[in-house]
């Protein structure tokens, strides 16, 4: 018998993936462990022919693949991944396959963010288990109030119609945006980004980040958001100048900002942006659900069978 193929998945950090998949499978010919904690250097995984990755946590730049010489089948979660160097891995032969993805998770993430900021929920939370304050806060109305979205595609959609069903008055813009997109769905279109922070009490940003996009959010862009806006992102954080941000936080500059994701992944325990007391911070759950996780882990293994069996699907 030839021996096994080793795979490995990575950042599994619930602990999850072998029990949300049939893995038993592939196990006449795949070997296949789970990694529960973040990986910066891979040389362990130097023994892999087969690599399963969440999404963008893990990154496999040409360097990173070349330090990789057994591996031949990289999947990952998403049918989209920036973190991974396709023309390296093609150079290689290296296939690259993805998954299924829903989009109604972030959504509701963006929309839980936002509520508990406008209400004080963690705050007022906080007070009630500890015996503290009874009522401290002030909270935000939603109805009548701007919703401004950076970005209307699939997700930010979603945002605008539930914003909509809140009563709140819901505009958006971007770099592509076509007027009648905007209108059809009941949305305002604005001219320019400027006028879109100026003018909104709640911000969320739903843009692919790129060369176009990054950075989109400076200091002159925060600066002319209201001192009682919230911020919300559950995008990709280098839409928005981090120091920028915690330096606006810091200031009270805007009343506050949700955000759950973050330029490095883990966040260090000695980043500043742990200790903001305007900033309501989770650790990327944006797509973390159980329907997703099983939707990922399944195609997953489906990735591998075919790939297996000589007819690879889903590639990237």
């Amino acid at each position: 018998m030839s021996e096994k193929l080793r795979c490995a998945i990575l950042d599994d950090y619930q602990r999850v993936a072998l029990s949300l998949a049939d893995w038993s499978s592939l196990q006449e010919r795949v070997e296949v462990r789970s990694q529960d904690q973040h990986l910066e250097d891979l040389d362990s995984l130097r023994d892999c022919q087969i690599l399963v990755a969440m999404r963008e946590r893990t990154r496999f730049d040409a360097a990173t693949l070349q330090r990789l010489p057994n591996l031949k089948l990289l999947v990952t979660t998403g049918m989209r991944n920036a973190a991974i160097d396709l023309p390296a891995a093609r150079a290689l032969g290296i296939t690259v396959c993805g998954t299924a993805s829903a989009s109604e998770p972030p959504v509701e993430l963006t929309w839980a963010l936002l509520l508990a900021l406008a209400r004080g929920i963690v705050p007022e939370n906080t007070a009630l288990q500890a015996g503290g304050a009874w009522q401290s806060t002030l909270g935000a109305d939603l109805h009548g109030a701007q919703l401004g979205l950076l970005g209307l595609g699939k997700i930010g959609s979603r945002v605008a119609q539930i914003g909509l069903a809140f009563g709140m008055k819901v505009a958006a813009w971007s770099q592509n945006l076509k007027p009648e997109t905007a209108e059809a769905l009941g949305v305002e279109p604005k001219q320019s980004k400027e006028q879109l922070l100026q003018t909104s009490d709640f911000v969320s940003l739903h843009l692919v980040l790129s060369e176009r996009t990054r950075g989109l959010l400076g200091r002159q862009e925060l600066a002319l958001l209201k001192p009682t806006a919230y911020l919300i992102n559950t995008s990709r954080a280098g839409l928005v100048d981090q120091t920028a941000l915690r330096e606006a936080l810091q200031a009270g500059q805007l009343a506050g900002a949700g955000v759950d994701v973050f330029e490095q992944e883990p966040l260090p325990l000695n980043d500043p942006m742990r200790s903001l007391p305007n900033l309501l911070a989770t650790p990327h759950l944006g797509y973390v659900t159980r329907r997703n996780y099983l939707r990922y882990y399944q195609d997953a293994v489906e990735n591998i069978q075919a790939y297996l069996n000589g007819t690879p699907i889903r590639l990237i």
